[in-house]
């Protein structure tokens, strides 16, 4: 048996238990996700809820063997609801009538709208998990195969929580009066009942009273300008570095990223020295000096990258028809790098105004406040918290939705930079 075949032999051999398996997926998917639902439940009722987890994790091991003692094509959606009913029922049961530390006729509706969701999600994840375990002893592949799955949902879940909660507890704190902020900072339900000019107040008193309206045009502007002035320096230089041949093209080119290696904070120093000086500081056109050379390198290597894809022979054809090298870009190569122009414009645009380390230390002057900055001046005493949380969500909300629309340009003109770099 040559090793190649005694490698296989290995991997193809049942040696590990596949209720083992089984049943301790089924307990940590059961604690995870009664524990997930208790949060939200807590978030959602303003109630502290305090999930039993003990009872939880007992209840996803029975529901863990159960289907492993089914093979894949006998777990039928019949089969699989009876074992939902039967983690909700054990969950009750082990937690005495209190699955999440309260009385179940204390919020009912939710905390049986929690208990469905968790059972739900259990069955359904551990069903996805175990496609290939049962209850005998299970190849090594097979058993790798239910790990990694578990693995890659959970990792899934886990990147969800951290950038849905905070932005939840943003969104839902906004619509808070100060008032119920006080009596209980931990409730973070909406009170329709409210009206919506009481509901919406936050947003209407930073747009009237605090002008972020103002804010939000300096941001547009300062943003598009940084973008057509970076594309303007970008273009020719990751050309130069594509397609032309001079001394210290192979440097310049794996040196461009340099520059990230160097804190921002070590840059805003000196900067801030130099900006006084020439009285550029407390102004926007010394944001934009500042922003377009913070993301030129990246913008010279995801375009230089895209422009190495453009076939030469193309560009060859132009020169040799009568057109200059600027013909060349203008004619060929920048219509198509459309894909490429769009996704560097559109990371530069979000670096642009998402920014806060510069346009902190610039800028004084409310009247020139870009968004970050303005958010950031309502971090005071003086002013209510909803309306801080207000002005983040203010800030988020277009570029999310620029970023939604936007991202399948972002992902092409990142992984041609990235390959061909």
């Amino acid at each position: 048996m040559t090793p190649a075949q005694a490698a296989r032999a290995r991997m193809e051999a049942p040696r590990f238990p596949g209720w083992l398996t089984a049943g301790v997926l089924g307990l940590l998917w059961g604690a995870t996700l009664h524990l997930l639902g208790g949060v939200t439940l807590t978030l959602i009722t303003g109630t502290a809820m305090t999930p039993q987890l003990g009872g939880a994790a007992v209840a996803g091991l029975v529901a863990g063997l159960a289907l492993a003692w089914r093979p894949l094509e006998e777990r039928t959606f019949g089969f699989r609801a009876i074992v939902m009913a039967l983690v909700a029922a054990l969950i009750v049961a082990a937690a005495f009538g209190a699955p999440y530390g309260q009385p179940l006729d204390h919020a009912s509706l939710w905390q049986m709208a929690g208990l469905l969701l968790t059972a739900v999600a259990l069955v359904n994840i551990l069903s996805a998990n175990l496609r290939t375990v049962t209850l005998a002893r299970q190849t090594r592949r097979a058993t790798e195969h239910a790990l990694a799955s578990s693995l890659g949902i959970f990792g899934h879940l886990f990147f969800a929580v951290i950038v849905i909660l905070p932005f939840y507890v943003l969104v839902m704190t906004s619509f808070k009066t100060q008032q119920s902020l006080i009596a209980n900072p931990l409730d973070l339900s909406i009170d329709f009942s409210q009206g919506f000019d009481s509901l919406f107040d936050s947003y209407i008193q930073l747009f009237t009273t605090y002008d972020f309206g103002r804010y939000m045009l300096i941001s547009f502007v300062v943003s598009t300008l940084t973008v057509v002035i970076c594309l303007a320096f970008a273009v020719p230089g990751a050309y130069a570095v594509a397609r032309l041949n001079f001394p210290g093209r192979q440097a310049l080119s794996r040196s461009i990223l340099l520059i990230y290696l160097v804190p921002a904070i070590v840059l805003v120093i000196p900067l801030y020295a130099v900006f006084s000086q020439l009285g550029l500081r407390n102004t926007v056109v010394g944001l934009l000096i500042v922003y377009p050379a913070t993301t030129l390198p990246v913008a010279i290597y995801m375009l230089s990258g895209y422009f190495r894809g453009v076939p030469a022979e193309l560009e060859e054809a132009g020169l040799m028809d009568g057109l200059s090298r600027v013909g060349v870009i203008r004619k060929i190569t920048l219509p198509l790098s459309l894909p490429a122009l769009a996704s560097v414009g559109l990371y530069v645009f979000m670096i642009a105004w998402n920014e806060f380390l510069f346009a902190f230390m610039f800028l004084d002057d409310p009247k020139i406040f870009t968004l970050s900055r303005a958010v950031v001046s309502l971090n005071s005493s003086e002013v209510p918290r909803q309306y801080l949380m207000a002005g983040a969500v203010v800030t988020t909300i277009p570029i999310l939705f620029l970023f939604l629309l936007a991202e399948r340009f972002m992902v092409k003109g990142l992984t041609a930079g990235g390959v061909k770099g």
